[in-house]
């Protein structure tokens, strides 16, 4: 279980990537995004995200433990449910996708308040995965401003 564990958390190696491991697992759930919107629309990234998330939980509690940190940065499971979340509100478009990598990434780094409380107070898997939601929430809402301006 914990070898299960620790690839679900590098999300199949992402996080194992030289530097910047959050942006490398953002980037990782970018064409699995596209892919489960194109064959089963939001509803599926929706429930993809949501599985995501409690799986995620689960394999960063594990993972993080076994590692000896409260966050350490090859975990980066926490990101591909806060990038799915952000493109949420949108239709897998190349120009959107891209907007909300970077919007997502942004959010993620710079944390704003509640985004940089949860990730001080809340622990373990939680913590680990719920300031990414936080995040992804953000950018979103962002996302989905850009997506109603640029619509004719």
């Amino acid at each position: 279980m914990h070898r299960f564990a620790a690839i679900i958390s590098v999300f199949f190696g992402a996080g194992l990537l030289p530097k910047m491991p959050g942006t490398w697992g953002s980037g990782a759930a970018l064409p699995l995004a596209w892919l489960i919107q194109v064959w089963g629309g939001a509803l599926w990234l929706a429930l993809a995200t949501l599985a995501i998330f409690l799986l995620g939980v689960w394999a960063s509690h594990l993972h993080a433990k076994a590692l000896g940190g409260d966050d350490p940065g090859e975990i980066v499971v926490d990101e591909v449910a806060g990038q799915w979340l952000t493109l949420l509100v949108v239709p897998p478009d190349l120009l959107l996708y891209a907007a909300g990598f970077v919007l997502f990434r942004f959010f993620d780094i710079v944390k704003p308040w509640p985004v940089s409380w949860a990730d001080r107070r809340i622990k373990g898997g939680l913590g680990i995965m719920f300031d990414d939601i936080l995040a992804g929430i953000y950018a979103a809402i962002l996302l989905l401003i850009l997506r109603i301006w640029l619509e004719p």
